[in-house]
């Protein structure tokens, strides 16, 4: 690691109370190792606890190197890491959740890993110290995303990540885009990775992971996997969903013109129903993708299209 870098640590927090004073401690040994320059930024998430109050006391003590944001209230995780990456001034930035899951001491290894040439690098935690009741539901989130996008990446949700400054900048975060942070990078064209680490149970307060959590998951996969596939293309979309309805409504209806016209007649049959329903969807499918398009067309914009790594120009400025 250059040790003229400077690391940002970009460290969310809600309700940690028991564990920041240990964290500061740990993330400090660590940095401190490195003789790096650095800072600490935590971004108090709507803290219930005492958790604002021991940022405050932390802040007082290391001037130099604890900056706290304090939201008004609870905005998520994703609102978090992206006010702590506007702040942010380092060359690298580091994500860390504030439960002492995840060892500050591994940063070594994923910076050393960076400076391979990767863009991204996250933790796997191969030996994850959670209930099963995250461990599965992750394990199955991860192999969908991975098989989806073509994203090969064990641990796609681990907090422990470190960034080169360029890609936290290049980011647009909102809602819970957070968990899919490697997928838009990977859009966008930066190299990821991913090192195993050792991962701690939870020693203080509790988990924030539950059902609702899961389900909104679910929800931004499927705004992810929309954005980073067909938001240039959505006539991909929504004409080949669109022609395959109106397909399959076509057949029916030929089939029961068919069968009329041996018959005599066709009743009112479910298939007449099904066939009618398929072509009015396929065409309203249809008709969404050239909408989609039309906005496209109109509000494109080429530097919305690629995403720059360096410029080689002699002739740059002048």
């Amino acid at each position: 690691m250059n040790a003229t870098r400077m690391i940002s640590f970009v460290i969310p927090v809600l309700n940690e109370q028991d564990s920041l004073e240990p964290l500061y401690e740990a993330v400090t040994r660590s940095v401190e190792s490195l003789a790096s320059a650095y800072e600490m930024i935590f971004i108090d998430d709507g803290s219930t606890d005492r958790s604002i109050a021991v940022l405050q006391e932390l802040y007082a003590r290391d001037r130099e190197h604890v900056r706290v944001i304090q939201f008004r209230r609870n905005f998520g995780k994703t609102a978090a890491l992206a006010a702590g990456f506007a702040h942010a001034r380092g060359e690298v930035v580091v994500t860390l959740d504030a439960d002492l899951q995840d060892d500050p001491a591994e940063l070594p290894k994923l910076l050393a890993k960076l400076e391979e040439g990767y863009d991204l690098v996250g933790a796997w935690r191969v030996d994850r110290q959670d209930p099963i009741s995250k461990r599965w539901p992750s394990r199955l989130a991860n192999a969908t995303v991975s098989a989806l996008t073509g994203i090969r990446l064990h641990d796609l949700n681990c907090g422990f990540k470190v960034y080169r400054r360029e890609v936290v900048q290049d980011l647009k975060l909102y809602g819970e885009l957070h968990r899919y942070i490697p997928v838009l990078a990977h859009w966008k064209g930066y190299r990821i990775a991913e090192v195993p680490v050792t991962h701690h149970p939870r020693r203080f307060g509790r988990s924030k992971y539950g059902l609702q959590r899961l389900v909104r998951s679910y929800i931004d996969f499927l705004s992810v996997l929309f954005l980073t596939t067909y938001l240039k293309r959505p006539m991909h979309l929504f004409g080949t969903l669109g022609s395959l309805f109106a397909l399959v409504g076509a057949v029916i209806m030929i089939y029961l013109a068919a069968l009329w016209v041996i018959e005599g007649g066709i009743g009112w049959r479910p298939l007449l129903f099904f066939g009618i329903t398929a072509l009015v969807v396929g065409i309203q499918l249809i008709s969404v993708g050239l909408l989609g398009e039309m906005l496209r067309h109109t509000t494109f914009r080429a530097d919305e299209e690629y995403s720059i790594r360096q410029v080689w120009d002699d002739h740059q400025g002048g």
